[in-house]
Formats: structure tokens, sequence, C-alpha cells
């Protein structure tokens, strides 16, 4: 593995091996003090972020090495400099790019020209930092990931697909449960099918949240993606049916929940679930920083 950009990178043993090191890094942060030291990481935002941006930041700090952000203030890739300049740049100083955009197809370009790793932060397809996030998330409280039964509620978008490859190279069993016309990508659904039939994972998607009964974790996420310009009420009308509260808990069963963030307390999210003692939405948060720095230190030192 060169680089991560879609999830599809990885092995079996690979992803074990990043959620192992993930909680090496979180129990045991001294050890890696100065893992990264002299080496520096170039963070490039094409769009807003809170956890993302703050937890490569701090993750590249707590592993000695440092840190540079770049919004599009320095000009927009691909429009003030080719994306392919802005990779063959990069790499003569960086040891690393990590990217956020709107479009997968400059990640892409992007591997291509860089000579350094490439690590996907977010795009419009894949979101595969946040996915070995909530698997590590699901493997501290569960010891075999391949009999974790795991719910997504709602847009079929790039964070489904992440849980979908990366549950699917770990061998859980996945469904995601969408309002109709609100699936999934159907191709990336079929390359993580034929990853699970190699593994033994189960990826489905439904209408009927009666079909996730008696699983282990119910995943959230906000019904309005970053840039959706949807009216709230048309949203709410279609989506008030798959919120995360009490009721779909004892409904199903479910013992923990997930969500993303930023979560839409009262919309997608109740409140007392969110705070209340299933939720590892927290732990999860926490978390993309010690996956990440598992990511970050996997590449840099191959």
């Amino acid at each position: 593995m060169e680089n991560l950009l879609t999830g599809m990178e990885m092995t079996q043993q690979q992803a074990l091996d990043l959620i192992a090191l993930g909680k090496d890094l979180k129990a045991n942060p001294s050890k890696y003090a100065q893992a990264l030291a002299g080496k520096s990481v170039v963070t490039l935002f094409e769009k807003q972020s809170l956890r993302t941006r703050v937890t490569f930041d701090i993750g590249v700090n707590k592993l000695g090495g440092h840190a540079v952000y770049l919004d599009q203030t320095n000009g927009a890739m691909g429009s003030r400099e080719d994306v392919k300049d802005f990779a063959a740049n990069i790499s003569r100083w960086a040891d690393c790019i990590v990217a956020r955009v709107f479009d997968h197809k400059t990640l892409v370009e992007m591997q291509e020209y860089a000579s350094v790793p490439v690590i996907n932060s977010l795009c419009d397809l894949y979101h595969p930092c946040q996915g070995m996030a909530d698997f590590l998330t699901i493997a501290q409280n569960y010891n075999d990931l391949t009999k974790v039964k795991l719910a997504y509620i709602g847009d079929g978008n790039n964070v489904t697909h992440s849980l979908f490859i990366a549950g699917a190279i770990l061998g859980a069993t996945v469904t995601a449960v969408c309002p109709l016309g609100h699936s999934p990508d159907a191709q990336i659904m079929k390359k993580a099918e034929e990853i699970a039939k190699e593994t033994g994972a189960t990826i489905t998607v439904t209408n009927n949240i009666d079909d996730i009964k008696g699983y282990d974790v119910v995943y959230g996420d906000t019904w309005l993606s970053m840039g959706d310009d949807t009216p709230l009420e048309q949203i709410k009308a279609k989506f008030m049916p798959f919120q995360i509260n009490q009721a779909l808990l004892d409904n199903t069963g479910i013992k923990h929940i997930l969500h993303c963030q930023p979560a839409h307390r009262g919309l997608d999210i109740t409140s007392d679930v969110m705070d209340g003692p299933a939720s590892l939405i927290f732990d999860q948060a926490e978390n993309r920083m010690h996956i990440q720095n598992a990511i970050m230190l996997t590449l840099i030192n191959k």
C-alpha cells in the first residue's frame, strides 16, 4: 500500500494492522512522540472541516512532525496551478500529502504526479480515514470484527461507501438503510461485494429498518451533505422515519451508536441517545486522529 485513496488499496491484514497500530498509538502516545521527527505533511483543503483538519494537524504534532495547512487562499487546485504541478512541487518539500477535495479525480491525478504518499481525507466518493476510524472504534468494543453487524442509516454517500469497503475487507456485516432514491453508488457497492466474497463479509442495502433487528451498531450521518441546497423541510419529510433515537434502539436491540458528525440534534439523531450510554460518537471522533496517525506512519515509513 503506497497511498490511501479509496480504501481498496488495503488487504485484510493491512487493515487489521492499521487498527492494531491505532490502538497502540492511543494507548502509548509517548512511544511514538518522535516517530515523524523531521517529517512534514501538507494538508490540502478544498472543503471546510473541523475534525479532519484538527485531527491531522494535532496528530502530526503528536508524532513529532510538522503539518502545513493549505486552503484555497493560495489559489484553487486546477485553477491557479494544475493539480499536476501542486503534486510535483509539494513532493519536493513534504513527506506526505493529505487532501480533502470535491472530486475524486483530483486525488487520482495528484497520486499520478506525486512522489510521496497521498491520503484521501474526504472526496465526493470516499472517506477512507473515517471508515477506518469507525472500525477502530468498533474494534475497541467487539473482539471479532467478522461477527459484527453494522447498520448505516441515512443518505447513501461517501461515508457509506467507505463503511462498505472497510467492512468488506474486514469481514463484517454492513447494511445501509436508505430512503428510496438515496441508495449508495451501485458500482462502488459492487466492488465491495466482490471483496466480501473473498472475506465472508455481507454487504446489503434496504429501506426497511426492521431488517436491522439484532444488529450491534447503528451509524448516522447528516441528512444534507455539505453544499446540498435541498430545502430542509423536503428532506425532513423523507428522512425523519430514519432518525436515530431511543425508539430505534429499543425496536432493533442495537447496543452502540456511531455518527461521523457534524450531527444535527433533533434531526438525524436525538440528543438523548447522542449523549447517552450507547453512544461511541466522541470516542469515534478522537479515533480519527489515532487511525490517521497509523496510516501516515505506515505510508511514510514504508
